[in-house]
Formats: structure tokens, C-alpha cells, sequence
């Protein structure tokens, strides 16, 4: 009984957790500390002072002189102890950990101060004068040619955050340094000196050094576009890229030809440099730094796509993407990262004084942002860099996304049309789930790591590259060389949520790296995570952050985990954070000179929040079950997870083992040992008490796969020729595929479709999907879309065409003769020839000139077996939407925008709807033709509601069969009755009698009462009387609109019972959609369907 009233005490409790034991959890942090130390000391006795360590030769790693095309070495490494860069803020942040039996942290204080002191004494301290010099060069006077990207994220990174942390703006616990009286100075490279133990002055050594380094780099910076060059010499610059400015007149036009240098970077090395060299700028006082990273930055991301994908390649010089490869991995993982952290590094911060304020320099004085424009006010705020991160992760999320037949995953997709490329997961992707835990994006983060846990597991790392299709590893790419994604994210998730369960994975990798690359003399990476073989190499992000990740995560009360502050991580680790009294500083200036714009705020200068997006972090939620803690542990598709990385398969060593004799044609028989069971949990290390009771994952779902191939142009002739219909005179399947949209069927002879059931959790209940259309991927978001005047004939149970009853199309014909003069830009028309109708959302569709004389079309035709080429602009779906806006809705948004740009963007998509407008108005003026306007609306029901009349379905201009000649020629009607209200008794007798569609104004009564001030008529056999009553509600909601209830019989105006029934129908439209009418020289209607399958709803199939 007391053991029961225990545990029900304990299951009220708020949160009931069983944390890692605080013993477990410092045994961790320890051996996390040896592991950092082995590899530490290991380079600082056999490596330093040169950059890297062979851990298995015990030989210092350098670059390859030799062989100049050796960028895996030569990029990275630059002559100027790399490693010890790298290092100094893992050892600052080990010397704020929590005291120990090792003194650890005041051993890592004394270890973190005397390697700043090593590298001023090899490198100098960053002055012009004798002090600058040191043992082994002046600063970074090295004749190293190296990639931008890499120096500036470990090199200009690394000595930032070490400065940072020795003057205190970082924490350190127990670290208070008091700076001696400074002489008054307004030079902000000159800080306070600082005495250390040992009798090191530290004055801002490490700040000069990092502004020496990123002077060298700064003639990459000098082309047209403002992308940077891949790579600069440290000592000459950029000779090998002859087409840059700084070796060019400003008369030269024509670019040199001849020379071989790669001019192409990547995504992420151009636009990852934000955060680097604005805190350098602010520290420093020099304004060029912050400017150049950020023009880069919005550089790469005004070249994304129509649909809001960055690429991977791309060229400095002529600014086009190279290949069509987009994903969150390697080439583009760090642009993603940058787009967030910018906005919380500048988040209440002034905007930066940008005048340019010449000053002495170890190197000559060079400023490549005076090839272009200034920067605006809006690109330097830290809301522009938030909306970008949002508008980035939504189009990731819409198009890279891949959660079809399998759990989820990020896929790397054609950047123009979000088409399938390749089918593999990268390492670095790895990082992706931990920005989404900064972001708030909490759900979305632990889903995604999960699929990076099982491949750990699976592993005992995580390998390069790992295929999807083969659910194994790319062969030739199974290396891992100590990369820190993975447990960076685990880190991050777990700050985000508190579930032990990250503990476990963080223990699963501290221990598999202990079992696989320990050396005598460091850590080596793995060639190869199938075999182990290991490689001759410790890269220096092994201790710069993989190791400081880890030492993090078991350490939950470190000063930087409750720092409160707005410093972030960078993409080599390093903390930085912009110091208050930097804020706003741009360049050396007395306090005399300070004006109204210098101290302005950025928030003043731009605004933005869009609630659609996640715009703050939850907090962690309580375990669903308190006694085993876990909310990880307890997701029910965990199996999910082990099936899609094959993890099921793979025997478990960790677990019990049993011994087997096996007969060895040498050695006879021999005893081995032999895993029990397979992996069924992850990671290895969690222990069963963090299982909920009773967890049960469901079976897995089983595929049902559907095929539909239409006969050949022959059969399809004769089966046609039997239902009136025709087959069309193109024996071959085309597609017009529609960015954002999807494929439209041009023709159907011969067309293969592949169909996936899945059930509609909205609806109830399943359904088919198209998921490829002539060998092509279909999208989730994507529709396919067949003509009716092709299908609507079909009744076969593979593919069966079903009228709908309660919705139709009421179309509106307006020829030149009678369009009204348009004295506004409520009413124009578009000369986008237009496919889709109301079916897609938009209730409104507007067709005008032909598409032949059309100039400002935006539709790629492909055929099916080809590629959807990119649309040059703006796809065909949004451009079509903001002019239906502009004509129906004046200034509204459209009901499905392209996502908004930044206010700064200056060309490309995203236009404002008038604009729009405009240029229709004047392509119309220089091109005359008709208007087609089609609206959705809704037939009546009730005991008064009568059927439509069997008519034509009228033809829009996309319509196959459509007359350009006689365009009216599939219109049946002609006479229009404008009503009004029809509420104060009845119409006149011609109403009915000489006109065949009567349009009345919704309110004023019911739609009985309507009906019912319709005099009595004799139908008659030609149609030349009432054939329809169109109500239009101005201002409806066509997405809520209701079916007009006519709940009694119709009756006349003299009430008696109306022997011929008037069909009625509810339209929905913005205002002056009622005057629209006035003008029309034709009306008709175009019938809605539905396309089933075996019965059911092949959901994404849409019928125009």
C-alpha cells in the first residue's frame, strides 16, 4: 500500500524525469574532457606549430606544395597552426566547467591562456611595428593560397571568439579579468591590457591578427556580382583570377580568356560569412568586413529560384548557378544556418555607421565594396535575415522534404522545379535538425535527427554520403573524419526539450569514437565505417567543435548554456557575440561626430512578422510518461526510423551475445561470438527503464500501388469514336508542367500513370495519389491536371470521370465590341493563357489575347520523357493569381501568393499585384482580344433546387477545341437579365421570357424569395428563354461559401406551384464582379468532376 501511494505521488508530479545519474553525467564530461586532451596535447607535442596532426605517423600534417590541386589539404590548411585556432574556445569553455578532482577547469584556463600566448609569439601581436613580427611570419604574410570560405569560419572565427573569451564578453566561470587603466585612445583594435598568470599581457592581440587575416582575404571579394572568388593567396592576393576588377581599367568590357582558375563557390562558402566578419566589424571599428558578407549573403539568396530554392554551385563572376542540385547538405548546409543566426546576432543592435574611414593597415588598403551600391538600411537588420531563414525553411519544407513510402527525410531536388535528383543523405546534412531546434521548428528537429541517430547506430558513425535507394553506403564515399553535425544537433535538440534520451545518444558517440579512432597519438578519422580503417588525419574541428559539442551537452549547468545573451555558434563552433559597448560602432570616431542615423535602430528601419511562420521557441514539454522520462524513447514510430535505415537488420553487439563454433578450412573449427538479437531501439546506450510500459510501434504500412496506362492513339480513337468524343492528332504524351502547380496532360494516348493509396485523414478515409505521371515525380503539393474535354467520356474502374452536382464553373465571355473601358485596375485582363480554373483553389480565372501573341507568357512546355525547364521569372500559377487579384480583389493579396521577398529586393518575382496590372493593361492596348472570367459556384439543394441544363461545357482558351475564330461558338447563351436585389416584387414578364440567364445580387431576401419574383414562363424547345439564375455574393468567401437552401418548391409570383423549375447558382466574387455581366456578350458553364479509381478518389487528379 505505501509502495503504491508512492508511486501515485510520483506520477503527480509536474516532472518526473529519470535523468542521467549527476555521477554518470560527470564520468561523461570527463572522459569528453581526456578525450579532447589526448588530441590536444598529442598535436601541441608532435604537430604544432603546423596546422594539422597524423595521428597514426605522429607526424605533423601541412600542405601539399606539390600538388596544388590537392584542395581537400590545400583549402583548409594555411600555414598558421590551424589546430590551435581551433582549439582555444573549447578550451575556454572547458575552463568554465564545474569544478572536479582534476581541475579541469583551472588546467584548461592556464592551457587556453598560454596557447594565446604561443600563437602571438610564432604569429606577432598584429602591430605595424617589431612586435608584429613573429618567429614564424608577420601576421598571416604567408604564401598559402586557401579557400575564403574555410579561413574565415576557423581562422578570422576562431581568434574572434578566443579574444572574446580573454576579455571576458564570453563567460568563463571564475574568469574576471580586470584590464589596467587604458591610456585614453579612440582606437578600438587598442584594448585595456590584461595581466595574465606567467606575466602575458594580453592588449588585443588576437583582434588585430583576426583584422590582419581578413584584410588578405578581402581581394576575393572583388567581383561584379559581389559573390567572392573560392580562393585568395594570403600574400598576393588573386593574381589567378584575371577577370576580376582589381586587375582591370574600368574601360575594359571584354574578359580575359585563357586562364583556368575555377571561379565557382558554392551557396554556403559565399554566403556563410555573416556572422564572422559583422562581429569583426563592430569590434574593430572597420565597416568593410560586415558589408561585403552580407552583399554576398543577399547576393546568393536573390538568385534563388521561383520557388524559393538556393543551389549548390555557383559562379562568382557571372553569378549563375552551376547544376540544378539544391538540398540542406553539403554546398548549401551553412547558407541555411547563417539566414537565422545573423537575425539573433543582430537582434537589438543599432544599425552599423557604414562610412568608410581609411585607416592603417598591415596590408595595403583595399575596399571591393566601393564596386557597388551601398547596402539599404533593411539589408543590414536583423528581420530580413529572419524573413529569409523563414521564406528558405518553407520552401525546404515544401520541396526537399520527402515523407512519401517512407519516413521522412531531406532529399537533394532539382532547384528550379523541386523534382527528385539524387537519393542520397549527406553528413553534413546532419546539422539541419539542431537550427531547427534554434528555430523552434521542435517537432520537425527531433523527427529529423532521428534518421541521423539510427545511421549512428547502424554505423558506429555516420558515413559520408548514404544512399536511400541501396539503404546502404555510397560506395567510394563511406569516410568519416570526425565531423561534428550530428552530435551539434543532439546538443541543440536536447537544450530545446531536456529529454535524457539525447544524453544517451551523446553517450552511444562519445563511446563509439573512444572504441574506433583512438591512436597513441590522437584521434583518427574513418576511411571507411564499414571496415574501421581508419585515416592518417585529426582535422581540426575534432577539437574545435566535435569534442566542445560533446563536453556541452554533458555539462548542462556551463555559463554559456545560461548565458543570457544573443551569441550564437558558428559553423566551426566558435561562440561569438556582438559586445554591447560594439554595438552600432563602424568605424573609429570621436563621440562629438555621432549623428541622428548613426544611432538609429535597426528595428526602426525594418519591420517584419508573419504569424504563419514559428516565431519564438516552446518550452519543453513534460514526458507523456513521467516514470520513464522520455519523450524520444516513447515515439510510436521509432520502428519507422529502423526500418527506413535498414537498422532492424543489423545484428546488435552491444547486446547479448552468444559463442558459435564455425569450422575455418585452415584453422578447423573455431569459436566467434554472435549477436542474439538485431537492433530494435536506439541509440545502443539507452537503457530499459527510459522504454514507456508496454511500447508498441504499429506495423508497418504496405504499399498499394496502382498502374493506369491509356491505349495508343488507336485504341483510344475507337473507344472515343464510340463515346462522341475525339483522340486529338498528336500520337505522343505531352506535358505542361507548371512550377508550384504541377503537370498538365496535353494528351492522354499512351499516358502511364502510377497511383499510391493513402488515407485522408481529413476525409476519413483512403484514397489513390498520383505519384508519377509519364515516368516523372509527382510532388505532394503538386496536382495533375487533365483536359475534360480528354477524359470526361471515361467510365472504365481503373479510371472513371464523375460529374459533380453541387459545383460548377459559370463562365463569362466579353469580346472587344463590348469590353467596358477601364478606368481602373480593378477590371483588366491578362494575356497569361490560363489552364486552371477555380479547381485550384483561385475561384476566379480570367483568360484574354492568345497565347501566340502573348509576350509575357510563362508557361515551359516539356514533353514527358524530357526536363521542366525553370520559368524565366515567375511561375505561370502566381502570375496568374496576382492578376485575378488585381482584377477582382484591387490591392488583396492572392489566395495563393509566391512567397514574399524582402522590401529591398529590387528584381525578379513578387511584384505587387498593381504593377501587374499595369503592364496587362498595356500588352491589352497593343494586343486586343477577348476576355474569358470563370467563377466557382455552387448549385442549390433543397426541395426547390432543380438540375442545370444540359448544355455544352463552354470552351476557355487552353481548351482544347477552343475557336480562336468564333470564340462564342461553345457559349449557348447570349441574353443577359441584370436584376439587382429581386426582393421588391416581381421582375417585368420579359425577364424570363426573352433573356436566357437572369444575374441577381445575394441579400435583400432568401433565395426562395428570389426565385419566386420570377413570372411564369413557357420554355421552349430552341432555349431561347430563362435557362439560369446566377446569384453573385460579392465579398463571399469562395472557399466557405454555402449552397443556396431553397428548402420549399419554387413558386410563381403568384404562388402558385412553377411547373418549369429555374436552376439556381451561388457565385461567389470580389467587387464588380455583378457590373462584369453587364458587358457580357456570352455565358456558359463548365462542369466540375471527380477522377475515382477502383472506387476511389484518385485525389490529386484534377479535371479543367
Amino acid at each position: 500500500m505505501l509502495l503504491l501511494a508512492v508511486l501515485l505521488a510520483l506520477a503527480g508530479l509536474p516532472w518526473v524525469v529519470p535523468a542521467m545519474r549527476s555521477d554518470h553525467l560527470a564520468k561523461l564530461r570527463q572522459e569528453t574532457v581526456d578525450m579532447f586532451y589526448h588530441g590536444y596535447n598529442s598535436y601541441m607535442l608532435h604537430a604544432f606549430p603546423e596546422d594539422e596532426l597524423r595521428p597514426i605517423s605522429c607526424q605533423p600534417l601541412t600542405r601539399n606544395p606539390k600538388k596544388p590541386a590537392d584542395i581537400g589539404l590545400n583549402d583548409v590548411l594555411g600555414n598558421y597552426s590551424l589546430t590551435l585556432i581551433d582549439s582555444l574556445s573549447t578550451l575556454a569553455i572547458l575552463a568554465g566547467g564545474p569544478a572536479d578532482e582534476k581541475y579541469t577547469g583551472s588546467q584548461a584556463l592556464s592551457d587556453f591562456q598560454d596557447g594565446v600566448a604561443e600563437f602571438v609569439l610564432h604569429y606577432g601581436d598584429g602591430r605595424r611595428g617589431p612586435s608584429g613580427q613573429g618567429l614564424r611570419s608577420r601576421g598571416f604574410d604567408l604564401d598559402s593560397k586557401v579557400q575564403v570560405f574555410e579561413t574565415v569560419i576557423r581562422g578570422v572565427g576562431g581568434l574572434l571568439s578566443a579574444h572574446l573569451f580573454a576579455v571576458g564578453e564570453l563567460p568563463i566561470r571564475g574568469y574576471k579579468p580586470k584590464p589596467e587603466p587604458k591610456i585614453k585612445s579612440d582606437d578600438p583594435l587598442e584594448t585595456a591590457p590584461i595581466t595574465w598568470p606567467g606575466g602575458f599581457r594580453y592588449d588585443g592581440q588576437l583582434l588585430r591578427l583576426a583584422l590582419d587575416l581578413s584584410e588578405r582575404l578581402l581581394p576575393a571579394f572583388y567581383t561584379k556580382t559581389g559573390i567572392p572568388y573560392p580562393r585568395v593567396n594570403l600574400r598576393s592576393g588573386i593574381p589567378f583570377y584575371v577577370n576580376s576588377p582589381l586587375h582591370q581599367n574600368p574601360e575594359d568590357t571584354e574578359p580575359i580568356v585563357g586562364n583556368a582558375e575555377i571561379t565557382e563557390t558554392c551557396s554556403a562558402g559565399a554566403g556563410s560569412l555573416t556572422l564572422e566578419f559583422t562581429v569583426l566589424s563592430r569590434l574593430s571599428g572597420d565597416p568593410r568586413f560586415e558589408q561585403v558578407a552580407k552583399r554576398a549573403f543577399w547576393e546568393v539568396w536573390e538568385r534563388r529560384s521561383d520557388i524559393g530554392l538556393i543551389g549548390n554551385g555557383i559562379d562568382a563572376e557571372r553569378g549563375v548557378w552551376i547544376g540544378p542540385h539544391s538540398g540542406i547538405g553539403a554546398g548549401m548546409d551553412s547558407f541555411f544556418e547563417y539566414a537565422l543566426k545573423s537575425h539573433i546576432l543582430l537582434s537589438g543592435q543599432e544599425t552599423p555607421n557604414m562610412t568608410r574611414s581609411q585607416r592603417q593597415s598591415t596590408t595595403s588598403w583595399l575596399d571591393p565594396n566601393a564596386l557597388h551600391p551601398p547596402l539599404s538600411p533593411e539589408m543590414h537588420s536583423s528581420d530580413a535575415f529572419l524573413e529569409a531563414w523563414h521564406q528558405a525553411h518553407a520552401s525546404v519544407k515544401r520541396y526537399i522534404y520527402t515523407d512519401r513510402n517512407h519516413f521522412p527525410y531531406y532529399s537533394n531536388n532539382h532547384r528550379a522545379t523541386g523534382q527528385p535528383y539524387t537519393m542520397w543523405i549527406d553528413s553534413l546534412g546532419a546539422f539541419y535538425p539542431g537550427l531547427l531546434a534554434l528555430a523552434g521548428e521542435i517537432d520537425e528537429a527531433v523527427e529529423a535527427n532521428l534518421v541521423y541517430t539510427a545511421l549512428w547506430t547502424r554505423y558506429g558513425a555516420i558515413p559520408e554520403r548514404w544512399s536511400v535507394r541501396e539503404t546502404n553506403v555510397e560506395p567510394g564515399i563511406a569516410w568519416w573524419p570526425g565531423r561534428p553535425e550530428f552530435i551539434e544537433s543532439t546538443y541543440h535538440i536536447y537544450r530545446a526539450t531536456a529529454d535524457p534520451w539525447y544524453l544517451r545518444v551523446g553517450e552511444m558517440v562519445l563511446n563509439d569514437i573512444k572504441r574506433r579512432c583512438w591512436v597513441a597519438c590522437g584521434w583518427a578519422g574513418l576511411e571507411n565505417v564499414l571496415s574501421g580503417e581508419k585515416q592518417d588525419r585529426m582535422e581540426s574541428f575534432f577539437l574545435g567543435e566535435t569534442t566542445k559539442y560533446l563536453y556541452l551537452l554533458f555539462d548542462p549547468e556551463h555559463p554559456l548554456n545560461n548565458f543570457d545573451a544573443a551569441y550564437v555558434f558558428t559553423t566551426e563552433g566558435h561562440p561569438l557575440i556582438i559586445p554591447r559597448k560594439a554595438r552600432g560602432s563602424a568605424t573609429p570616431r570621436k563621440r562629438t561626430s555621432h549623428t541622428a542615423q548613426q544611432s538609429k535602430k535597426d528595428v526602426s528601419v525594418y519591420n517584419y512578422y508573419d504569424s504563419k511562420f514559428t516565431n519564438s521557441c516552446p518550452a519543453p514539454r513534460k514526458p507523456l510518461e513521467p516514470l520513464a522520462g522520455s519523450n524520444t524513447a516513447a515515439k510510436r514510430n521509432l520502428f519507422d526510423v529502423s526500418r527506413f535505415t535498414n537498422l532492424y537488420n543489423t545484428p546488435n553487439y552491444h547486446g547479448p551475445l552468444e559463442t558459435v563454433s564455425i569450422r575455418d578450412d585452415e584453422e578447423g573449427l573455431i569459436l566467434q561470438h554472435r549477436a542474439t538479437s538485431n537492433h530494435s531501439v536506439f541509440p545502443w546506450t539507452l537503457p530499459p527503464t527510459m522504454l514507456p510500459h508496454n511500447g508498441t510501434c504499429p506495423a508497418p504500412v504496405n504499399r498499394i500501388l496502382s498502374w493506369i496506362e491509356f491505349p495508343s492513339q488507336e485504341a483510344s480513337a475507337s473507344l472515343f469514336s464510340r463515346s462522341g468524343g475525339s483522340s486529338g492528332s498528336s500520337s505522343s504524351t505531352q506535358l505542361l508542367w507548371y512550377q508550384n502547380v504541377g503537370p498538365t496532360v496535353e494528351q492522354v494516348d499512351g499516358l502511364k500513370l502510377q497511383l499510391e493509396q493513402e488515407h485522408n485523414e481529413a476525409a476519413g478515409e483512403d484514397v489513390w495519389m498520383i505519384s508519377h505521371v509519364a515516368g516523372k515525380t509527382v510532388n505532394r503539393h503538386e496536382n495533375v491536371m487533365f483536359h475534360a474535354d480528354h477524359v470526361r467520356h471515361f467510365r472504365d474502374d481503373a479510371f472513371s470521370v464523375l460529374r459533380r452536382k453541387d459545383i460548377v464553373d459559370v463562365v463569362l465571355l466579353i469580346e472587344p465590341d463590348t469590353a467596358p473601358r477601364r478606368t481602373s485596375r480593378e477590371l483588366p485582363r491578362t494575356s497569361v493563357p490560363l489552364p486552371i480554373t477555380g479547381s485550384l483553389d483561385d475561384t476566379t480565372s480570367i483568360e484574354a489575347a492568345p497565347a501566340e501573341n502573348a509576350s509575357s507568357t510563362r508557361r515551359t512546355a516539356v514533353r514527358a520523357s524530357g526536363e521542366p525547364p525553370a520559368a524565366d521569372a515567375d511561375s505561370l500559377f502566381q502570375s496568374i493569381l496576382r492578376a485575378v487579384s488585381s482584377a477582382l480583389e484591387g490591392s488583396a493579396t492572392a489566395t495563393t501568393p509566391s512567397p514574399r521577398p524582402p522590401p529591398f529586393r529590387t528584381s525578379g518575382s513578387g511584384n505587387h499585384p498593381a504593377a501587374d496590372a499595369a503592364a496587362d493593361e498595356d500588352d491589352d492596348d497593343q494586343q486586343p482580344g477577348v476576355s474569358i472570367y470563370s467563377w466557382l459556384a455552387n448549385t442549390a439543394s433543397g426541395a426547390g433546387a432543380f438540375p442545370l441544363p444540359s448544355v455544352q461545357d463552354a470552351l476557355l482558351r487552353s481548351s482544347p477545341g477552343f475557336s480562336a475564330a468564333d470564340p462564342s461558338a461553345s457559349f449557348p447563351w447570349r441574353r443577359v437579365y441584370m436584376a439587382g436585389l429581386a426582393c421588391d416584387g416581381p421582375l417585368p414578364d420579359d425577364a424570363p421570357r426573352r433573356h436566357q440567364v437572369i444575374v441577381m445580387q445575394r441579400g435583400g431576401c432568401s433565395f426562395g424569395d428570389k426565385l419566386d419574383n420570377i413570372p411564369s414562363f413557357a420554355p421552349g424547345d430552341d432555349g431561347s428563354s430563362l435557362q439560369l439564375v446566377v446569384v453573385v455574393d460579392e465579398g463571399g468567401d469562395a472557399h466557405d461559401a454555402p449552397r443556396p437552401l431553397l428548402a420549399t418548391e419554387q413558386r410563381t409570383p403568384r404562388g402558385t406551384p412553377r411547373v418549369h423549375g429555374i436552376p439556381m447558382v451561388l457565385m461567389p466574387g470580389a467587387k464588380g464582379t455583378y457590373e462584369l455581366f453587364r458587358q457580357a456578350s456570352a455565358v456558359g458553364l463548365r462542369r466540375k468532376y471527380v477522377v475515382k479509381s477502383q472506387g476511389y478518389m484518385i485525389e490529386n487528379a484534377i479535371v479543367l
